[in-house]
């Protein structure tokens, strides 16, 4: 019923792809890329913090610094992922001027 719909309506030219419902389905406004941004790297502030006020704690200090800051780390790098998206922060952490810095920083997490 829906197709007879849309070849009488005259929208039958093409069905978008799985891709393209994706994407239309997964886009955030500009609000909510912001606060997507602000929760994230607010979390991932508060687990580096939380992690080195633990580095003090004796025997299992240094396990619960390196997951904590670790997962701090993480979780601000990956703020940025809302405001320009994966694929843009993507490329531009593998620019050929950026590339040393991104293989010195991941090998470090």
């Amino acid at each position: 019923m829906d197709k007879l719909k849309r070849v009488l309506s005259g929208r039958d030219a093409e069905e978008p792809s799985g891709l393209a419902e994706v994407i239309d389905a997964t886009s955030l406004g500009w609000g909510t890329r912001v606060k997507g941004f602000i929760a994230c790297f607010a979390i991932g502030c508060l687990c580096s913090i939380l992690g080195s006020c633990l580095l003090w704690i004796p025997r299992k200090g240094l396990v619960l610094f390196a997951v904590f800051y670790t997962l701090g780390n993480i979780a601000s790098i990956g703020s940025t992922l809302f405001l320009m998206g994966p694929m843009k922060q993507l490329k531009r952490m593998f620019e050929p001027t950026r590339l040393i810095a991104t293989i010195v920083m991941l090998v470090s997490i």
